[in-house]
């Protein structure tokens, strides 16, 4: 494919004289740009939701959700993985980032490694990746060979696939069970994907882990119940989880969620039910974690 046929390559009208506007006339450019990529996620919300039922079925079963790209899109899905263990309370190992080049190129270019589809099957061998895991290939432009080369593996390994871009009709879609494609139009500065293309990966990233994270038990009514009250910041998140979900003052929240061993699941779980810690954690167990059902099991 040529380079200059792509989406993400095309001439943005809007913004052909942007190097003789004003900072505030550059800033408005790029702002009504950046408008129109939640409207370009929205209209690709079904194939989220596919997606995340697949993540979802996997990570019951014991699976594992896996990013994998270069660049900018492989960056993105680093952020995404590293967010879930101190905001859900899970493994690190359950959602992973894989980048070309490896931990190198979060910081520095490296030179060639996006065109090796042999590094992305090095890279997914060296996480012993077998059929439970999904894995997500992300690429804005839809072509990049260590993306492709993850996803051909993958599929060779019996594992679900999923892919995002923001062009139509992608190489990358043709070797995922889930295509994303996210069509934004051109940047604003021509070829720059960091930008939109950069949004809108954000955007579907934060859908797939956040929702199948939801789906998991992690969440009460829209509180992050799973946190882990490691630093002073999050055991004062704790407290105020616990207060908000059973309206009681701080202080018995403190204090009911010291006597619950810092579990913010059971400590909401005993306000609401008046049950022991035992039970709680029975009751969490056979009801997928999710207090909402746990509470109309108690009682």
């Amino acid at each position: 494919m040529k380079l200059n046929a792509l989406d993400t390559e095309q001439i943005n009208k809007e913004s052909l004289h942007i190097d003789e506007m004003d900072t505030l006339d550059i800033l408005k450019v790029i702002n009504n740009e950046d408008q129109k990529v939640a409207i370009a996620v929205k209209d690709v919300l079904p194939k989220i939701a596919e997606a995340v039922d697949c993540i979802y079925e996997k990570m019951s079963c014991g699976g594992r959700l896996i990013y994998i790209g270069a660049g900018t899109s492989g960056r993105l899905g680093i952020l995404d993985a590293s967010e879930c263990p101190p905001t859900y309370g899970v493994e690190p190992t359950l959602v992973q980032g894989l980048i070309a080049g490896g931990k190198e190129a979060l910081t520095t270019a490296i030179e060639g490694a996006e065109d090796s589809q042999e590094l992305a099957i090095l890279d997914l061998k060296s996480i012993e990746l077998n059929e439970n895991d999904v894995v997500c290939g992300i690429a804005a432009s839809g072509r990049t060979p260590y993306v492709i080369g993850g996803l051909i593996y993958a599929k060779q390994k019996g594992c679900s696939t999923i892919s995002i871009c923001c062009v139509h009709q992608g190489e990358l879609s043709q070797y995922a069970d889930y295509p994303i494609e996210v069509i934004v139009g051109p940047e604003v500065v021509t070829g720059s994907t960091r930008m939109k293309s950069g949004t809108a990966q954000k955007l579907v990233l934060n859908m797939l882990s956040t929702t199948s994270m939801i789906k998991m038990g992690k969440v009460y009514g829209n509180l992050m119940v799973d946190v882990q009250p490691t630093n002073e910041k999050l055991r004062l998140r704790a407290i105020n989880i616990v207060h908000q979900a059973i309206d009681i003052p701080e202080e018995d929240a403190k204090k009911l969620l010291k006597e619950s061993h810092y579990n913010v699941k059971v400590a909401i779980l005993r306000g609401l039910t008046g049950k022991t810690e035992e039970e709680c954690l029975e009751a969490l167990k056979n009801n997928n974690e999710n207090i909402s059902f746990a509470v109309k099991h108690l009682k």
